[in-house]
């Protein structure tokens, strides 16, 4: 093969991952654009519900949007369902102990009483 073919055909597989590479990046930042939306209003919801003050808001709101994305890729894998369970039983756990290091005792407990009340619901 000449080096011009090879050229051209290296030129075209790069063109071809710098197309793939962009197109992911720009849909996950337009998820996370999404999952922050969705997450700033949980947030303003739980503020209201557990009387946090705007610190606290702030960081339910950060927790939100790293524990959510943490489930959806845990739910989108290819793992197998009794796995994906265990995994995000894991999660929530993390998710737990991250939330009392900032809500109060009452609050983290009314947390999840609401939590499981809106559970039921669904």
């Amino acid at each position: 093969m000449k080096l011009q073919h090879r050229i051209a055909l290296i030129s075209v597989a790069a063109a071809a991952v710098a197309g793939f590479v962009y197109s992911q990046i720009y849909i996950h930042e337009r998820n996370r654009r999404e999952i922050k939306e969705i997450a700033a209003e949980l947030a303003l919801t739980w503020k209201d519900q557990l009387n946090l003050t705007e610190e606290q808001t702030l960081l339910l709101e950060d927790s939100i949007i790293e524990y959510t994305i943490k489930k959806n890729e845990i739910i989108n894998s290819s793992l197998s369902t009794n796995y994906q369970i265990d995994k995000l039983k894991a999660i929530q756990k993390n998710e737990h102990k991250n939330l009392k290091k900032f809500l109060e005792e009452d609050q983290f407990e009314n947390y999840i009483f609401l939590n499981k009340q809106l559970t039921r619901k669904s």
